[in-house]
């Protein structure tokens, strides 16, 4: 009697695309690191210059811990960052991506849950062109062909000055619904002295650029979903695609 042939598993595209992103900022010397979940209101606002009554700590924002009054489930991976300025000594360069959750209505663009990535490099003479320079070589690897980077200004309490960075790409091979179009793509900035200082870090000698953007929207972008609670849904129609 035959064997029954098993079928192999394979890993969710959204584990494909994140391995894809370490070793593309790997190339660039980053390091990957993680942390908590549930995590310290210290770390999540405190720490990265959030205003006691900024409205990012509202219940409609936030979800917190019934019972544990200084616990919230993280809104970033921001706190991924201060706890590792902490702990090690610049130069640093890292990213974290992972799972972040904030109290919203779901759609087709947005989800309760859903996967950010963020990174951070700090040393010496640090500049916006380091962030410019970064990211234009992230986007060219990613997504292929060649990629236009512009930046506007913005303001997010941890960074200053803040910035919006877009994108375009114009290669051949680019996406047709990308090529030619400029698309928002993340927040990012020169890290708040004050958010240095609150890690341990010198800002007098130290600089550092920090960004963040949604991972699910890289992996929207990248394989052409049109709703990304696809990726969340647990149909083996759209998993075992990739």
């Amino acid at each position: 009697m035959a064997e029954k042939e098993i079928k192999k598993g394979h890993l969710h595209p959204i584990s494909l695309m994140i391995r894809e992103i370490n070793t593309i900022f790997g190339e660039l010397g980053f390091v990957f690191a993680e942390g908590p979940e549930m995590e310290l209101i210290k770390y999540n606002f405190d720490m990265l210059n959030v205003p006691k009554d900024h409205p990012a700590r509202d219940m409609q924002d936030t979800f917190y811990i019934e019972g544990k009054e200084d616990m919230v489930m993280r809104t970033h991976t921001s706190p991924v960052q201060v706890r590792y300025m902490q702990s090690h000594t610049p130069p640093i360069r890292m990213i974290c991506p992972g799972k972040v959750f904030r109290n919203e209505a779901t759609d087709a663009t947005h989800e309760a849950q859903f996967y950010q990535l963020e990174g951070l490099m700090i040393d010496k003479d640090i500049s916006v062109g380091h962030l410019k320079g970064t990211l234009e070589y992230f986007f060219k690897r990613f997504f292929g062909g060649e990629v236009e980077v512009r930046i506007r200004p913005s303001f997010f309490p941890f960074v200053e000055p803040g910035l919006e960075i877009d994108m375009r790409l114009t290669g051949d091979d680019a996406p047709p619904k990308l090529k030619g179009r400029w698309v928002e793509m993340m927040g990012a900035g020169m890290v708040h002295p004050n958010v240095i200082a609150a890690a341990g870090i010198d800002p007098a000698v130290y600089q550092g650029f920090a960004f963040g953007m949604g991972a699910d929207r890289l992996a929207v972008m990248k394989y052409g979903v049109d709703d990304v609670r696809l990726f969340y849904g647990g149909d083996l129609r759209v998993v075992n695609q990739f």
